[in-house]
């Protein structure tokens, strides 16, 4: 249903609500054009003067107390379009005020300037609910308004301002800049209809303000007159008294003890101090270095623990002497035929484990040849991989060609070829265990090497030392003590890192290859 309204349709006067206000019961309205604006402009008038002087006994005791304190702030605004008490305006406060300067501000002792993100939110969700104190439209010359709101802060602690609607060419940048440097609060929030803006941790009222002021100028008159008296103290001093003061930590003061109880020391003395002082510093470097060959051992030992521990997990399957065999000719067509295959298998840091025998399983559903591309550099452990991969897959190794910086292996499924029932074997190792079996390996030999390197570096400054065979042997006691006390450790070590090396076999299968560098520091791609 659709109602039109009408040519000459006037909207509902606005006496007739002031009218039921008053008690009246019937409201007869008036047709005529100028008397009806006339009527609204009066009307306009009593409700601004109802809102202005809105009896205080209908208000609570803060709204009251709120009200008075924005009476003593300035004129308000009769433009407010909000509801409740209206605001100051702004734009009705002077624009300069003389002699006008930023606040005086002192930061307790202890405390942060700076508020944390917590307090900003919570000094955000106060403002949110208070009433606005002031409105403004103008962008700059706004020194009345921070004198108001420096009266202000002394009651509440954010001020909250309105920016006025329908003015042109408003800026609110502009407005906070200007009041943030006039007053020197923190801006907590701005945006095209709010400015808010927080006194600060270091604000002080006025009156206090003026009483530290004034106590810090008279501080400072002090100091400069001690100073003023200090300097002619010093004038007044004659100058025979200073030159027969004391030469204590004075080189004069040392060559005179040295002529009076000091003794020479001979060129000889002088090179044998040195010589001393030379093996005890090399003395010194040694123990040093057998304290890290002790904990390069320890470590060591850990390894080689972890990985007997890992490898007793892995039985690798034998040869299968019954195994299908296929002619020259076929050999050499697989090869070729393996060797331009673009899909292939990489075999990465992990060397063999069970993923890789059920990826191969998975390839032979759809052809018949599989190809591995390992990055394994020297080609008896390619070979040993290659073999372990026959065993373990069932397959028969075709070809292991050096493909460009890698090992191409190609593998024949066999004619009588059954995809097992379990893709996974379980002799072999997880996807997890496999990389902590190649990281174990990894630090076992980067270990040897260092204690290599350190027993060399040790046999070297021995030899500089000039010390001799015997002085070895009976170190040697105590290098046997060591290593057992070394053993000792390492075993209370070891049993921790069980603790925390374990592995869940379901849980392993998301490692990547590329994570192995985040448990070592040497890479040795010389490991199967």
């Amino acid at each position: 249903m659709m109602v039109y309204r009408g040519i000459d349709y006037q909207g509902p006067d606005s006496r007739k609500e002031l009218n039921e206000k008053k008690g009246d019961g019937f409201f007869v309205p008036d047709v005529s054009k100028r008397e009806d604006s006339t009527a609204t402009s009066t009307s306009e008038k009593s409700e601004v003067v109802v809102r202005e002087r809105e009896h205080p006994e209908n208000m609570s005791e803060a709204e009251a107390e709120y009200n008075a304190l924005l009476d003593g702030l300035g004129p308000r605004f009769f433009g407010w379009w909000g509801t409740g008490i209206l605001p100051v305006d702004a734009d009705l406060l002077p624009r300069t005020v003389p002699g006008y300067k930023t606040p005086f501000r002192l930061l307790p002792t202890g405390m942060r300037s700076r508020l944390t993100n917590a307090e900003m939110t919570n000094l955000r969700k106060l403002a949110k609910s208070l009433p606005c104190h002031f409105a403004v439209g103008r962008n700059r010359n706004h020194q009345g308004l921070a004198c108001a709101i420096l009266k202000l802060w002394e009651k509440s602690l954010v001020s909250k301002i309105a920016v006025k609607r329908g003015i042109q060419n408003t800026n609110n940048e502009l407005m906070a800049e200007e009041l943030k440097m006039l007053t020197g609060g923190t801006l907590l929030l701005r945006n095209k209809y709010f400015i808010v803006i927080y006194r600060g941790k270091d604000f002080v009222p006025t009156s206090v303000a003026a009483v530290l002021a004034e106590r810090e100028e008279l501080t400072k008159q002090v100091q400069d007159v001690e100073d003023k008296v200090r300097c002619r103290a010093v004038d007044a001093i004659p100058s025979g008294q200073g030159e027969a003061t004391a030469q204590a930590g004075t080189l004069a003061e040392f060559y005179e003890a040295q002529a009076r109880w000091g003794r020479e020391i001979s060129p000889d003395e002088r090179e044998k101090m040195m010589e001393e002082a030379a093996k005890a510093k090399t003395a010194k470097l040694v123990r040093q270095i057998e304290h890290k060959i002790f904990i390069a051992q320890t470590k060591k030992l850990r390894a080689e623990k972890l990985l007997a521990k890992i490898e007793a997990s892995m039985v690798p399957a034998g040869p299968d002497y019954d195994q299908e065999t296929i002619t020259d000719e076929e050999r050499v067509m697989f090869r070729k035929v393996g060797l331009r295959m673009k899909p292939y298998l990489p075999l990465g840091i992990r060397g063999v484990f069970d993923g890789v025998v059920e990826n191969m399983h998975l390839h032979w559903k759809h052809r018949e040849l599989v190809k591995l591309m390992t990055k394994q550099k020297t080609l008896a452990f390619v070979e040993d991989t290659a073999r372990l991969l026959e065993y373990e897959s069932g397959g028969i190794l075709v070809a292991i060609e050096k493909v460009s910086k890698e090992f191409a292996l190609i593998y024949y499924r066999g004619k009588n070829y059954k995809r097992p029932i379990t893709l996974r074997p379980r002799n072999l190792l997880t996807k997890g265990k496999a990389l902590k079996r190649h990281v174990a390996m990894q630090r076992h030999e980067a270990l040897s090497q260092h204690i290599t390197e350190l027993e060399k570096t040790i046999e070297q400054m021995k030899k500089e030392l000039g010390m001799t065979q015997d002085s070895d042997v009976e170190d040697g006691g105590s290098i046997e003590e060591d290593d057992h006390n070394q053993i000792d450790i390492s075993e209370l070590a070891l049993s921790e890192d069980e603790d925390s090396d374990g592995y869940d076999d379901e849980e392993d299968s998301d490692w990547d290859d590329g994570e192995a560098s985040e448990f070592s520091e040497f890479i040795n791609d010389e490991h199967p």
